[in-house]
Order: C-alpha cells, then structure tokens, then sequence
C-alpha cells in the first residue's frame, strides 16, 4: 500500500510541478512526508487519505482553474523576499 501511495504521490508532484515538502505540509503538516515515505515510512489510513483528498482536491481546483502549478517557491527569493522587491533594492518600501 506504501508503493501505490508513494507512486501516486511522485506523479502528483510532477503533474503539479510541486516540492515534495511543499506536498507534505499542506496535505498532511508534515514536510518530510514524501522522504520518509522514501525511505520506508509506514503511515496509517488518516494519513494516506488526507494525502489522497488533497490530491483529488488539488486537481478539481486546477481543472476549474482556481489553482495553478507552483513550482519551487524559493526560485526567485532572497532573504525571505521577492527579487526586485524593495527589500532587495535597498529602498524604503
């Protein structure tokens, strides 16, 4: 039952150009899910449907378009802000 969990989880990510950390926080609060998962982790029923539910419920919300992929959101940061932001200029906000 792991395996199919763990399968369906790692093309989730890709579908969703996900982080598995990212996955594991929101789906279940915890961001190591995915790896320990990985290395042998046996979660129980509350766990594995809380990740299918989030799952299912990620893409009905991408298919009515109220979700988008969101890939790393560290690309593009730097000291927990946006590059270009006023906090990366040196500028006053």
């Amino acid at each position: 039952m792991q395996d199919i969990l763990l399968e369906r989880i790692e093309a989730f990510l890709k579908e969703a150009d996900m982080p598995p950390s990212v996955f594991g926080r929101a789906a279940v609060h915890d961001p190591r899910l995915v790896s320990d998962l990985r290395g042998g982790r046996i979660c129980g029923r509350a766990v594995i449907c809380r990740a299918e539910h989030f799952m299912n419920k990620w893409r009905a919300d991408f298919r009515a378009g109220r979700v988008t992929p969101i890939g790393d959101r560290r690309a593009g940061t730097r000291a927990g802000g946006r590059v270009g932001s006023p906090a990366d200029t040196g500028r006053p906000a």
